[in-house]
């Protein structure tokens, strides 16, 4: 059985190149204007309207235990599926959709660089571009969190 190539879109955080399978992104948006929460999670930095859909927006960076920088030209707002639940990612820039073939992929290590190896389904090592971190969207919110940002978009 032949195994699959994935769709990976690359995004920046902190000067580091991410890839996340696009199976899971809906769309990228420019960053508009977050109606903040009281009393959520610090990388929780609110909910925006998008195209009527009320959607809760996680700072990525801060997520990762990274420090929080201000906003660019070059932000975007990766709209993610994550466990059934529309989420906003927002990431210091989105480059690229490549294709990445099995045989490059690698599992992470316990540790890449502070980002917690549950976040990671593994390093991808590209001739064009060195290592790439492979995040799974999925296990970047834990269920508690997720729940709280559903209670948050339903609000």
């Amino acid at each position: 059985m032949e195994e699959t190539i994935t769709k990976t879109i690359i995004f920046k955080l902190n000067n580091q190149e991410y890839g996340a399978n696009i199976d899971q992104i809906r769309s990228i948006e420019r960053l508009e204007d977050i109606v903040s929460l009281p009393q959520t999670s610090d990388f929780i930095k609110g909910i925006i309207n998008l195209r009527g859909s009320v959607t809760p927006i996680i700072d990525l960076r801060t997520r990762l235990g990274m420090k929080e920088t201000e906003p660019t030209e070059q932000t975007r707002v990766l709209i993610a599926n994550v466990r059934d639940v529309q989420v906003g990612l927002i990431v210091d820039e989105a480059t690229d959709v490549i294709d990445i073939s099995p045989e490059v992929v690698d599992d992470a290590p316990e540790l890449v660089k502070g980002v917690d190896y549950r976040y990671m389904k593994g390093v991808a090592k590209l001739a064009d571009r060195g290592m790439l971190l492979l995040l799974d969207l999925d296990y970047v919110l834990s269920l508690d969190e997720i729940n709280q940002v559903q209670q948050v978009a339903d609000e």
